[in-house]
């Protein structure tokens, strides 16, 4: 398969169960492939959230976990206690070989996240809600999850951002005052794919 043949894929899928079979075909390559192709969302979000965080011993939540990559860049910034959830079984063994989450979870498709209210003080989801991947009413689910004063940090990558329903969602909690926007910066995301993303840090209050 060509070297970007996944991510051309990644962004085209349809539903839970075919995007899980597609990240579990993926799992082997996965590190390797988006790392030439200068994967730099993680590196980004944990910096933001670093910025707008000073309890580094506050529970994460890293949804969609993935292989890892969010979760070592969270580590890098000096998160101590980090728990990972992802829909594929397989990207989660590689995951747990890095030894850094605390709790690992799958999340099964279609099925209600196990997530209970104000579990965690910080949730990323890095590269996870957006076009090819989590539908927007998963950003519910995570901001139900946090604590008041809870920070989400999240990105959208271009292709998502094309989609005003995502944007309206942000809209939808810091016009009404349930959350406030503390970060904002569109940069690079997959420059080897010529993809660039916006990370966003938001407040729930």
């Amino acid at each position: 398969m060509e070297k970007d043949g996944y991510l051309n894929r990644a962004y085209g899928v349809c539903g839970t169960e075919a995007t899980r079979q597609l990240y579990d075909a993926w799992s082997e390559s996965y590190d390797a492939e988006i790392s030439e192709n200068g994967y730099a969302t993680p590196r980004r979000l944990a910096s933001a959230l670093r910025e707008n965080t000073s309890d580094l011993n506050t529970a994460i939540l890293d949804f969609g976990c993935g292989t890892g990559l969010c979760g070592l860049s969270l580590k890098s910034e000096g998160f101590r206690v980090v728990d990972g959830a992802d829909l594929s079984g397989e990207m989660l063994a590689k995951a747990r070989q890095k030894k850094i989450y605390r709790n690992l979870l799958q999340v099964e498709p279609d099925a209600p996240l196990p997530l209970r209210p104000g579990t965690y003080g910080a949730i990323t989801a890095c590269g996870v809600i957006g076009v090819g991947a989590a539908p927007v009413s998963v950003f519910d689910t995570l901001m139900n999850a946090l604590v008041p004063g809870g920070k989400f940090a999240f990105s959208y990558n271009d292709h998502t951002l094309e989609d005003p329903a995502f944007q309206t969602k942000i809209l939808d909690y810091t016009g009404c005052g349930a959350a406030r926007l503390l970060f904002s910066e569109h940069g690079k995301h997959l420059p080897g794919i010529d993809l660039s993303s916006t990370v966003y840090v938001i407040e729930k209050t």
